[in-house]
C-alpha cells in the first residue's frame, strides 16, 4: 500500500513541476495567463491512499499594461477578452498584437481575425476617400469679433479699395467639387451703429454678400443678417468643377470695443484623400485615417466576458475556447458593462510572477524528493524482510 502512496505523491509532483515549467516558460508571453495545480487527497474505508491531481485553476488576474507606441497593439484594461475568428471557429485572447492584412482585416499572429461587437471580422474596406465640395453637409461656420469703435463706411464696397471696408481676413480653404482649394476671404464694413454688411471674396469674385448684420447694442451680439449664401459659377473656380453654393453662417459674431480677431473657422469640404493607418479609441472605435486629414469610423471592436473564465478550454497561441463550464460569450462594446476600455499602443504582460513560481517550484521540487525517498526506504525495508526470511 506504501509503495502507490508515495508514487502518487510522485505523480502528483510531477503533474506540479510541469505547470509550474509552463509558466516559467511564458512569462514574457503576452496576455498569458498562469496556472496552478489543485491536489485532492484519495481514501478508501478510512484508508489513505494518497493523492491525485483534482485539476489546474488558471489566474486570470490583469497583467501589467506595458506601452510599445505600435498603433495595433491593443489591451484590455479591466475584465473582457478580445474576439477572433479562425478557420469559422471562435477563441478568444488577451493578446491584442494585431497587424492588418493586405485586404484590410486586423488579425493576430497566427492569421485569426479579429471581430467587432456583431461577432463580424473587422475590416477596412476603403483605402482612398473621394473629395468632397464645401457646402455638402454644414457649409462654412466662420466666428469673428468686429471692433465696435470702427469708423462708418458709406462709400460702395469695392475689394481693391481699402477705403471701402474696415476689415479683411483670408478666413480658410474652402473645396469644389474636385477636390480643389480655393482661399476664401471675408470682407467686413461698418455701415452705421451696430450695423455692417459682409462680402465674401474667392479667386478675386464677390461670391455672397450679407447687407445689414446687425448687433445688439447691450450685448454686442449679433441679431440678424447673419448668414451669407455663397454662390460660384465654373468660371470663377476656373478648375472644371461644377458651381459652389454654400452657405456661411456667422450667427457667433459678435461686435466689443477691442480689436478685429478670428476666432474660428471651420467647413465641410475636402480634397481626396488615401489611407494611411488606424486609430482605436478606447471605447473600440475603429477610425480609418486619410491623408486628406479626415477621419471615418469602419467598425467597433468586440470585446466578450465569461460568466466563468475560468471554465475556458486553452487551446495554444494565446487563445482560449469557450466551454459548457465558462458558458457562453457576453460580446459588446469595450467600455461598457462590465466589459474594459482599450489602451491602444499597449500590451498586456503575462501574468507569471517569476518569484513565486520559483518559489513553488523548489516546494514542488522537495515534494517529489520527499515521495521518491519514501518509495526507497520502503524497498530497502521490504528487501531487508525479504532477507530476514
Amino acid at each position: 500500500m506504501g509503495f502507490s502512496q508515495s508514487l502518487s505523491g510522485v505523480n502528483a509532483a510531477s503533474s506540479q513541476l510541469d505547470t509550474i515549467g509552463n509558466n516559467i516558460a511564458n512569462s514574457q508571453t503576452v496576455g498569458f495567463k498562469s496556472s496552478s495545480v489543485q491536489f485532492a487527497d484519495i481514501f478508501a474505508n478510512s484508508q489513505g491512499l494518497g493523492t491525485r491531481v483534482a485539476g489546474t485553476l488558471q489566474n486570470f488576474g490583469t497583467g501589467s499594461l506595458e506601452t510599445t507606441g505600435r498603433g495595433l497593439d491593443l489591451a484590455i484594461a479591466g475584465d473582457g477578452f478580445f474576439q477572433f475568428t479562425q478557420n469559422e471557429q471562435l477563441a478568444y485572447s488577451r493578446n491584442g498584437q494585431l497587424s492588418m492584412s493586405a485586404d484590410g482585416y486586423f488579425e493576430n499572429a497566427q492569421g485569426a481575425r479579429l471581430t467587432d461587437q456583431q461577432g463580424e471580422p473587422l475590416q477596412v474596406t476603403q483605402f482612398s476617400q473621394g473629395a468632397q465640395a464645401t457646402g455638402t453637409d454644414t457649409g462654412v461656420q466662420a466666428e469673428f469679433n468686429l471692433n465696435a469703435e470702427a469708423e462708418t463706411i458709406t462709400d460702395a464696397f469695392d475689394q481693391n479699395d481699402s477705403d471701402t471696408y474696415n476689415y479683411v481676413t483670408n478666413a480658410g480653404t474652402v473645396y469644389d467639387a474636385l477636390g480643389v482649394g480655393h482661399q476664401l476671404s471675408l470682407y467686413y464694413t461698418k455701415t452705421g451703429d451696430n450695423t455692417w454688411n459682409a462680402n465674401a471674396v474667392m479667386e478675386g469674385e464677390v461670391v455672397g454678400t450679407s447687407t445689414g448684420m446687425t448687433f445688439d447694442s447691450s450685448s454686442g451680439a449679433l441679431t440678424g443678417g447673419g448668414v451669407i449664401t455663397a454662390n460660384a459659377d465654373t468660371a470663377t473656380l476656373g478648375t472644371g468643377a461644377a458651381p459652389m453654393d454654400f452657405e456661411i453662417n456667422l450667427e457667433d459674431n459678435t461686435q466689443y470695443g477691442q480689436e478685429f480677431e478670428l476666432r474660428s473657422f471651420a467647413q465641410d469640404g475636402y480634397t481626396s484623400g488615401t489611407f494611411v493607418g488606424v486609430e482605436i479609441t478606447e471605447n473600440g472605435e475603429v477610425l480609418a485615417n486619410y491623408s486628406n486629414g479626415n477621419s471615418e469610423e469602419v467598425g467597433i471592436v468586440g470585446v466578450a466576458n465569461f460568466r466563468n473564465p475560468e471554465g475556458l478550454e486553452p487551446q495554444g497561441d494565446n487563445l482560449w475556447a469557450a466551454t459548457q463550464e465558462s458558458g457562453a460569450a457576453l460580446l459588446g462594446q469595450a467600455g461598457t458593462g462590465q466589459l474594459g476600455s482599450l489602451e491602444s499602443g499597449t500590451v498586456e504582460a503575462s501574468n507569471v510572477d517569476l518569484t513565486q513560481e520559483l518559489v513553488d517550484m523548489i516546494i514542488a521540487q522537495r515534494n517529489f524528493q520527499a515521495n521518491n525517498n519514501a518509495i526507497q526506504t520502503q524497498s530497502d525495508i521490504l528487501e531487508t524482510v525479504t532477507n530476514l526470511r
